[in-house]
């Protein structure tokens, strides 16, 4: 891994303990085991770093929440799997994001302090809830869903549970009570099925 990399792989790491505010460019130099020249031959500024961490973090959430999508076929499986994911692949095992999910860190931190950044964060969110809604939508016109479901209400107890499970998990970093969080959401996914 390069200098530049490791850098980002650092604060990433970082960012989900700490926050963006609560990083200063000496710990993240300590961690990368760099120097300031090193730091700001890659980075113009501390914004500049976090706007590619941003980047990366989407990158890793993407590969590890959407992991094995394509091969689902029905769509309230693709909903479960994306669950499944959360908790297994992106929570229990990403060794960079050892504070939990630090869209949420992050989210939390910087809506009045840089709501800039908070926006493109909040955009993300809109994003997957969107795209869970949809999953729903194309469960109920399949039949897949018991008749008469809100899928927007639906979509919205599956995502807000998702972030609730990512709050706990980075408090206890307890892979039971993140088992039990995501447990309950893929329990209430399944009550929402066609009988």
């Amino acid at each position: 891994m390069d200098l530049k990399q490791k850098i980002i792989r650092e604060s990433l790491k970082l960012f989900s303990l700490k926050g963006y505010l609560n990083t200063s460019i000496e710990d993240i130099l300590e961690r990368a085991n760099s120097s300031k020249g090193g730091l700001y031959n890659h980075f113009k500024s501390k914004d500049e770093l976090f706007l590619t961490v941003l980047s990366e973090a989407r990158k890793i959430w993407r590969e590890k929440v959407l992991y094995g999508l394509d091969e689902v076929q029905e769509p309230k499986a693709k909903v479960k799997k994306i669950l499944e994911n959360y908790r297994d692949r992106y929570l229990g095992e990403c060794d960079d994001i050892p504070g939990g999910c630090v869209f949420v860190t992050l989210s939390v931190e910087l809506d009045d302090q840089r709501p800039e950044f908070a926006e493109q964060i909040a955009e993300g969110f809109s994003r997957t809830l969107n795209m869970m809604k949809r999953f729903l939508d194309q469960a109920k016109e399949s039949g897949e869903l018991v008749e008469g479901t809100d899928t927007e209400v639906a979509s919205h107890v599956l995502f807000n549970g998702m972030l609730g499970a990512s709050v706990l998990y980075g408090t206890y970093k307890s892979s039971e009570t993140l088992e039990r969080s995501i447990g309950a959401l893929i329990r209430y996914l399944d009550s929402l099925g066609a009988k």
